[in-house]
């Protein structure tokens, strides 16, 4: 058999169909009238507000 010889597209071919079937049958029980559930979003994150004893004041006339 050489490398791109038609057999070897038929044999990935037919263990694809039969690898798919194999998934769909071992996955069918998880069906439902809905394949996926809406996503939702998470609440965003609250940054904490600096306090007032960490502000730094500019200098007057430092010059």
């Amino acid at each position: 058999m050489t490398l791109f010889a038609p057999d070897l597209y038929r044999n990935f071919g037919i263990g694809f169909l039969v690898g798919a079937a194999i998934a769909g049958a071992v996955t069918v029980d998880h069906w439902g009238s809905r394949i996926e559930s809406p996503a939702r979003a998470a609440a965003p994150l609250e940054a904490p507000a600096p306090a007032d004893e960490f502000l730094i004041a500019p200098l007057e006339n430092s010059a």
